[in-house]
């Protein structure tokens, strides 16, 4: 699967202060999987930087139909 696939898996992600002065992403999905994420603040700031480039990205396409499947 890549990053530009959808998919069906069902997960739920929390995203606070650490009380070591982390932020933390902990996901949480089907299956019993649970994946604390740290990092430092400067490293958080960027992943928020990349959200927020994603979500313009695909702001600007749209809601564009999904491709037809060639049989």
């Amino acid at each position: 699967m890549g990053i530009d696939k959808q998919s069906d898996i069902a997960a739920n992600i929390q995203i606070g202060p650490t009380d070591q002065g982390m932020v933390r992403i902990y996901i949480e999905a089907e299956g019993g999987i649970e994946l604390p994420l740290d990092f430092d603040p400067e490293e958080a700031d960027e992943i928020a930087e990349e959200l927020r480039t994603a979500a313009e990205a695909a702001r600007s396409m749209g809601s564009k139909p999904a491709p037809k499947k060639k049989r």
